[in-house]
């Protein structure tokens, strides 16, 4: 088989350009020790989640003026702190996580999405600026009653 002059430095250039990209991933993945963010990564035994601190009192409390703190469980087929009220122009800080299997929760309208995993504590910060009912729903497929798996925060 012949293949033509062109098309040899159009393989070499293709296969150079892979070469040079896989190099520098490899460089920069292990000799720097570059990697994803982890943020507030921290983990609690999922079976214990409600005798956890702050997830043994889940609700909203203020924390700052105009700043908030929702601490919530994902459970199956629904979320602990059901309905919570915050003034507009608010803050919530929303601290969740799981006692049994992945859960999400998503505010459509905003860019409030987080993957809940059993035991690992996820945050996320959003302003609420607009008055109004936001649904939290669930995201993730967790079982048969997963459609039902909501909440809300009723913004005043």
């Amino acid at each position: 088989m012949h293949i033509h002059r062109l098309e040899k430095i159009w393989l070499a250039l293709g296969m150079g350009a892979l070469l040079l990209f896989l190099g520098i991933l490899g460089v920069s993945a292990f000799a720097m020790g570059i990697s994803p963010p982890s943020g507030h990564h921290h983990m609690i035994d999922p079976a214990k989640v409600n005798e956890t601190a702050p997830f043994d009192k889940p609700g909203m409390k203020q924390v700052a003026d105009k700043e908030y703190e929702a601490v919530m469980i994902a459970y199956a087929f629904g979320y602990d702190a059901e309905t919570m009220e915050v003034p507009a122009g608010s803050t919530v800080h929303f601290t969740v996580t799981s006692s049994d299997v992945v859960h999400g929760l998503a505010i459509p309208g905003t860019n409030v999405n987080l993957m809940i995993v059993p035991g690992e504590v996820s945050q996320l910060s959003y302003k609420f600026t607009k008055p109004g009912t936001y649904l939290i729903l669930c995201n993730e497929y967790c079982g048969g009653g997963h459609e039902y798996m909501q909440a809300k925060i009723i913004v005043t």
